[in-house]
This record gives structure tokens, sequence and C-alpha cells, in this order.
């Protein structure tokens, strides 16, 4: 019997969503067990955001500060897995709280420690370096990670600003003003990730994970836009300082601080994005070879 564990955190249900789809395989399966465990937080974070609470967040999220999580119960704890599967979702470029707390308790080495680990991401779309992150700490718990599915909102980088702080703030996937799509993964590509299932299952009964990664790739797993990596890696150094300056902050000066990032992550978008993508596409033919290196390196696992 082999078993697998889905250790997951979906604010919207979202996430828990694709999980469903994807494990079908799984759970048509006789021979294999599965078990879910859903992170919980002793003081849970609310959906729909109120706009106050979602800045706030934003220091602790980016400088990956753990917070108090329930533990997972006994009856997950005694088990081992033949596979751990990691569904996460991302908050100011990194791996949300909830996730980021689960990685730095003693849980996740016990459930982690050994095993394969494949991991799940929901976002926008500007997930690249919250993954690094999450390598790093997979790592350091001793997992082994074999596979990463990452799943985005396709629809057009600023149309996708709209409409998903829209969902966010008021708990509704709608069509802004009747005109723009849906915000979120679109419902036929989260059908659609039972592919994905299929494949892990052969690769676990094998207990042979090489070569998982690059036909979950063939399966349009993972999609690297060098637009979004640029801005990624930018994003996060002036996140850094932002995070920092609000850290050391006094509690009187924080709301204050939280506001002045609210007015610059405004601009950052609407004024600073548009410039910055202008210019990758001008110097595009002279960056190609290091552009598509990095493509080859962000859809991997290494």
């Amino acid at each position: 019997m082999k078993r697998v564990l889905v250790i997951y955190y979906s604010q919207s249900g979202q996430l828990k969503q694709v999980l469903d789809q994807m494990v079908r395989p799984l759970l048509e399966d006789d021979a294999l067990a599965l078990t879910w465990y859903e992170i919980e937080m002793e003081k849970p974070y609310p959906f729909p955001w109120k706009k106050a609470d979602f800045f706030d967040v934003f220091p602790e999220s980016f400088k990956q500060i753990e917070q108090p999580i329930l533990p997972p119960s006994a009856s997950i704890l005694e088990k081992n897995y033949d596979l751990v599967i990691l569904g996460y979702q991302v908050w100011y470029l990194t791996p949300s709280i909830p996730i980021n707390s689960f990685m730095k308790s003693e849980y996740a080495q016990k459930l982690m420690g050994n095993t394969p680990v494949i991991t799940v991401s929901g976002s926008r779309n500007m997930w690249i370096m919250a993954q690094e992150k999450l390598k790093k700490q997979i790592q350091a718990v001793q997992g082994t990670l074999v596979g990463n599915i990452a799943l985005v909102d396709r629809t057009i980088n600023l149309v996708s600003v709209i409409t998903i702080v829209d969902w966010m703030f008021s708990g509704i996937q709608r069509k802004v003003w009747g005109l723009l799509p849906k915000p979120g993964i679109a419902p036929e590509e989260i059908l659609a990730s039972h592919r994905f299932g299929k494949t892990i299952r052969k690769y676990l009964y094998s207990t042979n994970y090489q070569g998982l990664q690059e036909e979950l790739i063939q399966q349009d797993a993972v999609e690297v836009r060098h637009f979004l990596v640029s801005m990624d890696r930018k994003a996060n150094r002036l996140f850094g300082i932002w995070s920092s300056l609000i850290l050391k902050s006094s509690p009187q000066r924080r709301p204050l601080l939280l506001k002045c990032f609210n007015v610059y992550l405004f601009l950052a978008i609407w004024l600073i994005s548009p410039l910055v993508h202008f210019i990758h596409i001008l110097l595009y033919p002279l960056n190609y070879k290091k552009i598509q290196q990095d493509k080859v390196y962000f859809k991997g696992i290494k």
C-alpha cells in the first residue's frame, strides 16, 4: 500500500479545487491511501480580506516570519508516507504565512523528511521567487523535491491585478464591471489538472522520480514568462527594503508606513511595471541566451 499525504492551505478554496482534481487518479486506485492535512492557524486569516488586514501581513509574509499553527492530528503524524504533495499560495512573492509557518514547525521534518515532495501552487502569475524560497525550506527539513506544478491566472498582467484584487476584497469571483474576465485559474484548467495525477501515480509506483518534472513540463504544468521573472526579482529587492523598514518601525508608525507601501505598490504596478516591460522587450535580443537559460532552470526542480 502506497501512502500519499496532501498538505495544503487554501484561503479562497481555489487551490483545494485544483488538488481535488489532481489527486482523482490516486483516489481511484485501491492500492493507494491518500490523507489530507489542511494547515490551520491559531488565529485564522480572513477571507475576503479587509484592506488594512491585507497590507498588515506584508512584512511578516515577505520576511517569512512564522505564526502559531494548530498541530496536525495524531493519525496524520503517526504514519510514514511515500509521497507528499504540498499545495501553497503566494503572498507578497513568498509562500503564504500558513505554509511558511508549517515549514518552520517541527511537523514539517516529521512529515516530509527523507520523503519525495511535489509542490503545487495556485497564484496570480508571479510564483518564481516564492518557489525558490520554498525549495530552500524543503531542503532544510530534508525533503526531496521531485516535481513542481504552477497554475496561474493567464489573463493579461494589469487586467488580472484588477480582477484578483476585487476577488480578494469581495470574496466573489465575478466579472468586474461586467466586462473583465473572472479572476483566478480558468475552470477548464482546474478540471484538466487530473492529468498530472495520472503522471504522478506512474512515478509513485516506480519509486524513481527521475523524469517526472520533464513529463509534467510536457503537460504544461509550468509556464515561465521571463518578463514576470524579471519583475519578481526586482520586486523582491524592493520588498526587502520596505519590509525591513516597517518591521523596524514603532507600532505607532507601522500604519503610516503600510499606507506608504500601499501607494508605492500602486505606482509600481501601474507606472513602473509597464516601463520595465518595455525595456525588457527592447533588450530581449541582447539577453536572449540568458532568458532561455532562466526558463530551463525555473521550469525545473534544481
